[in-house]
């Protein structure tokens, strides 16, 4: 419990300043404890020392650990996911974070009951390796997304390139916010697209100094497995 007290406050001491730099509130900063890496005790440890909102990848972990956990929790999906396991996930999640194709969205909206708080998945950097639609892609998609009633689009997410270059993540950030700005000007009902999912371990105050509303943060808060088996 001591070394997560220890982690969090780090890290908020982080968030505060990225925040005092940028001259933005604390409060408009959400932050996601990703466990997808830790058991169900240790993301209970995370709760215990005040996080509200947590991240999974894999529908398995996430309703391994909603089995476990008792508490209130702010549920987030982050990963890849497969349009076949939409059933299993869309009553379990408060927010998905990885929006990424229209067939999702069809899928989705099928088995919803009600408006699922979505990010579109944005492929800034164009890496192969990452997932998204590309930034050309995003008016047709939110477009497309108009009849969907039961996807309700708070924001846009991205993952930078892992790089010590700065000014690359830096870019990639900013250019996500740009195409949130530019998207939320449209005024959608349906996609106030307000929000921006970007940030994780190794670049999430850069994140914040250029927008982010949601961070991501997996070891650096939730450490990993092998920890806990030491």
């Amino acid at each position: 419990m001591e070394q997560v007290e220890q982690r969090l406050a780090t890290i908020q001491k982080q968030i505060n300043e990225a925040c005092e730099t940028s001259n933005r509130s604390v409060e408009d900063i959400t932050l996601i404890a990703v466990t997808k890496q830790v058991s169900s005790a240790r993301a209970q440890s995370l709760l215990d020392v005040g996080i509200q909102d947590l991240g999974e990848n894999r529908l398995e972990g996430l309703l391994e650990k909603q089995e476990a956990i008792k508490d209130s929790v702010h549920w987030h999906f982050i990963g890849n996911l497969q349009t076949r396991k939409v059933k299993e996930l869309v009553h379990t999640i408060d927010c998905l974070h990885s929006l990424d194709r229209m067939s999702l969205a069809k899928e989705v909206n099928k088995r919803a009951s009600q408006p699922l708080n979505c990010f579109v998945q944005v492929n800034v950097s164009g890496e192969e390796s990452k997932s998204g639609i590309t930034p050309d892609e995003v008016d047709e998609f939110f477009e497309q997304l108009a009849t969907y009633e039961n996807v309700h689009v708070i924001g846009l997410m991205t993952m930078a390139q892992n790089t010590e270059d700065e000014s690359i993540i830096r870019n990639t950030f900013r250019s996500l916010r740009e195409l949130r700005d530019r998207i939320a000007a449209k005024k959608y009902s349906y996609a106030p697209c307000t929000k921006l999912s970007m940030g994780m371990s190794n670049d999430f105050t850069i994140a914040i100094e250029e927008g982010a509303t949601h961070i991501r943060i997996g070891t650096a808060l939730a450490g990993s497995e092998s920890e806990e088996t030491e």
